[in-house]
This record gives C-alpha cells, sequence and structure tokens, in this order.
C-alpha cells in the first residue's frame, strides 16, 4: 500500500470491536510516534498508555469519544521543555510537537490494522489531573486505539476536501 493509499483508507473510528490490541502491535505504534520530528528535536512529547479498566473508566468519566477502545493514548507534552521561538515571545512548539507524533501514531496504527480516533473534546485540564500528570505537562489530545467494530464505518464526511485552490496558494 502507498502512503497515499493508507491516508486515504484511514478514518476516524466511532466504534471499536471487543478486542485487546497486542502488544507487539501497541510497542509499534509508540515506536513509531517515537521516531516522530520535533522542533529541534527536543521531544518534548509525553504519551500516557490508558488501558487499565481504572484509567478508562477515568477518559469515560472525561469524554464520551473513547468509543470503546481499549486502549486510548494520552498525548501531552513537557511545556518546560519545549522549544521557544527566540524571534518571536510566545511562539512555542508543544502542540505542534504532540500532534506531529500522534499522527505517527495514528498512521502507524491504521498500517497495521488498527483504527483510531483524533479526539479534542475534552477538559484538557481535567484529564491533567485526572491522570496525574506534572504541573509543567500540558494534555493536548485522546487518540482512542483498538481493532475497528465490523460495523465501524468512516463518517459521511470523511472523503470531503476543500479543492486544492481553496487551500494552497502560490506566490
Amino acid at each position: 500500500m502507498t502512503f497515499m493509499e493508507l491516508a486515504q483508507a484511514r478514518y476516524s473510528v466511532r466504534k471499536f470491536a471487543d478486542k485487546p490490541v497486542e502488544s507487539e502491535k501497541l510497542t509499534a505504534v509508540l515506536e513509531a510516534a517515537n521516531i516522530a520530528p520535533t522542533a529541534k528535536n527536543i521531544q518534548p512529547q509525553r504519551i500516557y498508555v490508558l488501558q487499565s479498566e481504572e484509567a478508562l473508566k477515568k477518559v469515560d468519566d472525561l469524554t464520551p469519544c473513547r468509543f470503546g477502545a481499549p486502549v486510548v493514548l494520552l498525548f501531552a507534552y513537557d511545556a518546560d521543555e519545549e522549544w521557544q521561538n527566540p524571534l518571536e515571545s510566545g511562539i512555542h512548539s508543544g502542540v505542534e510537537d504532540a500532534s506531529i507524533v500522534a499522527t505517527h501514531a495514528m498512521l502507524e496504527a491504521a498500517d497495521l490494522g488498527l483504527g483510531t480516533c483524533w479526539v479534542n473534546y475534552f477538559p484538557n485540564s481535567a484529564a491533567e489531573k485526572a491522570f496525574g500528570l506534572p504541573e509543567n505537562e500540558k494534555a493536548v489530545l485522546l487518540l482512542p486505539l483498538g481493532y475497528p467494530a465490523p460495523d465501524a464505518a468512516p463518517s459521511p464526511n470523511h472523503e470531503k476536501c476543500k479543492p486544492l485552490e481553496a487551500t494552497v496558494k502560490f506566490l
């Protein structure tokens, strides 16, 4: 499968099968995340693997968007480590770095036959507190991970894309 075929086939899974994720597949997803590029390769990302019954209950208390996944990856970044742009105050890389890392994990999961759903619909500070993140770590997203249920399907909006002319400008 080419990268474009993988990117087109991947979709946000909103219904997971009651099947555990094999440890070797979970490790492969985490290794793909670990090699993702970050600003100046500082690697401020933190990935919390939420898979215990207690952790998944906390996720369910924070958001309705676990969709029955047996594993949820919580992506955060260390605000003390993130790159700071020396040319403009207030510009930093933590959210972008965590997002690049999560994208690598998401695409590796798809390549392994696993499904994911990028979730921003949760109270970030409540998640940080629920999972005991240090004060300097900021939650960015949740990524439910598992096997899609047999009747899982892409949302109707999955294949809708604006034309390139609407999002790309050549200068």
